[in-house]
């Protein structure tokens, strides 16, 4: 199995989440008391993971890393790519193996391929509603220790990443403004500090000449309505990137979409998203 995100490392991931579940550290922790119980020891497994609802599928490698990080000889078939567009109804992944260590790896397994698929799915609805206008982008809401997951879901729904993390360009916010003393002050001090990409995020029109005189790479048009988005893109006039961003919802996304502008962010992709309903379903060998 070949599965990379950058920043992201999967057997940490794997063995953390397996040892939360097992609860690992705590007085009497570290195994699966029912299944060590319930299940003979030398039982096999066969399973059919698939979805209820019509999906992005993101996630199968996760899952797939799971089960054989606690039955290594486990036989696993992935059955549609990542970023597949699969129907309600629809088989992902054929497996087989070790009784006990499919039942304690399903719920790691399904938590992870429900809440990407989910994300997915959602960044996926958002694209198809932008009508080929624009670039959707996701936002830094995520949750944390997760950032990593939830932005390669958006990749695989159609948005593009937004920054990764504090560390990959400027952002110049109102609170920032506020200490500087103005959006040219707060443009310049990243400038004197050698920042190559500094987006700033206006509010108003009044705020857009001063942005770019003072350097802005990117500027953010906060809670704009659509037709105040579309004079400020006139006064931009190209020469920057334009992002429209703030409460935008599917329903509204489309008209945002259409004012000109080169991005809309949307934090819902990842803070909102419905987990997908996936399950797995097992029969003795």
């Amino acid at each position: 199995m070949t599965f990379s995100v950058p920043g992201f490392d999967l057997a940490a991931f794997v063995s953390a989440t397996l040892a939360e579940d097992l609860g690992e550290g705590w007085p009497g922790g570290g195994h699966d008391v029912t299944s060590e119980s319930v299940i003979p020891a030398g039982a096999r497994f066969a399973g059919v993971m698939d979805s209820r609802d019509a999906i992005v599928v993101c996630g199968l490698p996760i899952a797939e890393a799971f089960f054989r990080a606690l039955d290594p000889e486990v036989e696993i078939e992935i059955l549609h790519p990542e970023g597949a567009v699969v129907p309600a109804g629809t088989d992902l992944m054929r497996l087989s193996g070790k009784a006990r260590a499919m039942l304690t790896a399903e719920r790691s397994a399904l938590n992870t391929v429900q809440h990407l698929s989910g994300i997915a799915t959602m960044t996926r609805d958002y694209v198809d509603a932008m009508g080929g206008n624009a670039i959707l982008l996701d936002t830094r809401k995520t949750i944390p220790g997760l950032r990593h997951l939830e932005k390669y879901a958006t990749r695989t729904g159609g948005a593009q990443n937004h920054r990764l993390g504090l560390w990959d360009a400027a952002m110049i916010k109102d609170n920032h403004v506020a200490v500087a003393g103005s959006v040219g002050q707060a443009i310049g001090c990243a400038r004197a500090a050698g920042v190559k990409d500094i987006i700033c995020e206006v509010d108003s029109l009044d705020q857009i000449a001063p942005a770019l005189a003072a350097g802005a790479t990117h500027l953010l048009l906060d809670n704009m309505n659509p037709d105040t988005l579309r004079e400020a893109v006139a006064l931009v006039a190209g020469r920057v990137p334009t992002e429209a961003s703030g409460g935008v919802r599917l329903d509204t996304i489309g008209a945002i979409a259409a004012c000109g502008v080169t991005y809309v962010s949307v934090g819902r992709l990842t803070q909102s998203a419905p987990a997908a309903d996936i399950g797995l379903d097992f029969t003795p060998l």
